[in-house]
């Protein structure tokens, strides 16, 4: 009995003495894991709380965006969707500062998006004569002011529908010269140009040339020094709008100032698909929904946003026109346009 009951309480203690060293550790991991989970939900909640504010933000964007009543958007079948095929569209850029040059169209370009997230880009220059069939000929940048005066002037349209028919009327024709269906047109100002550059930071491009010019009537003051740099929203705008000195020197011409366009839109391309933050695409869609108009359903834009999110500069093929210059017009080259329709429409058929 003596010998029992020296060993037990000797077991008992060592096994008590194991256990006070051995819990901590579960305990520890435990509140680790713990730890580490309430951190992974909450990073969740914030992620999802985000996601909710970029898609009410897209939302109120979208409402702003498209020119299509609600009331009259009739729903697009899922197979001729933007995200099934491939849908051609035509882009202009107006300059609608408060000194700016009115309706005319300083940036015409005509594109082709396929679903694969790739897309072939056509800048067409603003001086082009353009001569197609059932249209008056004139200059590229001058349709969609002469046809939305007209429909104002002889169809009595009221503003709204006016614009409308301009948009509608500029594509006929863009369709006609390059044989192919643009199904909608998206016109986006230069002020939203500026702030969507702004948004990301600013834009890194090489500048080819001293560009100095300035210009009182329409407020335009260009200052660029030649080489690789970061411009701003206005100094972008300068850069792609370039196209003579008031000395002289260094003048530019239509086929470069699209090679530019297409620099930029390439590096903002980039900057679109590497771009996180919630705040920061907040921001952008603000600065796109309040310069873009699109005649597009407000359904396809969503589609459109979800379908091409990502597609970077490799993606894009970029065309600038080529041609000849005799003032006042551009006269394109046969084969450069040949080239830009063949690729557009194969584009459209991958």
């Amino acid at each position: 009995m003596s010998k029992g009951s020296t060993e037990l309480p000797s077991r008992t203690a060592a096994r008590q003495q194991a256990s006070k060293t051995k819990k901590p550790k579960p305990r520890k991991k435990r509140s680790i894991l713990k730890t580490f989970f309430i951190l992974l939900f909450a990073v969740l909640l914030i992620i999802a709380a985000g996601l909710a504010y970029l898609v009410f933000k897209a939302d109120e964007a979208i409402k702003d965006i498209s020119t299509v009543p609600a009331d009259t958007e009739v729903a697009v079948p899922a197979a001729e969707s933007v995200k099934k095929k491939a849908v051609g569209m035509l882009l202009m850029g107006i300059d609608s500062r408060s000194h700016g040059g009115g309706l005319n169209t300083d940036v015409m370009m005509v594109a082709v998006f396929n679903p694969n997230k790739s897309a072939t880009i056509v800048t067409i220059p603003r001086d082009t004569i353009v001569d197609v069939d059932g249209y008056r000929a004139r200059k590229a940048n001058a349709f969609y002011a002469d046809f939305y005066m007209n429909a104002l002037n002889s169809k009595k349209l009221s503003k709204e529908l006016a614009y409308a028919d301009a948009k509608q009327e500029v594509r006929n024709v863009m369709s006609k010269l390059f044989d192919i269906d643009l199904k909608y047109t998206a016109v986006i100002n230069f002020q939203g140009f500026a702030d969507v550059v702004d948004e990301f930071g600013g834009v890194e491009v090489d500048v080819d040339m001293r560009m100095k010019y300035t210009d009182s009537a329409d407020g335009t003051n260009i200052d660029l020094e030649k080489g690789f740099q970061l411009l701003s929203g206005e100094k972008a705008l300068d850069f792609v709008r370039y196209r003579k000195s008031n000395n002289g020197k260094n003048m530019s011409s239509d086929f470069d100032r699209n090679k530019r366009q297409s620099q930029v839109i390439g590096a903002l391309t980039d900057k679109l698909k590497s771009l996180n933050g919630v705040t920061k695409l907040s921001s952008v869609i603000d600065a796109v929904g309040n310069n873009l108009t699109m005649d597009m359903p407000s359904k396809e834009i969503v589609n459109m946003m979800t379908t091409y999110v990502g597609m970077g500069r490799d993606e894009v093929a970029f065309i600038p026109l080529e041609g000849t210059w005799k003032s006042p017009y551009v006269y394109l080259s046969d084969s450069a346009l040949a080239e830009a329709k063949a690729a557009l429409q194969a584009k459209m058929a991958e």
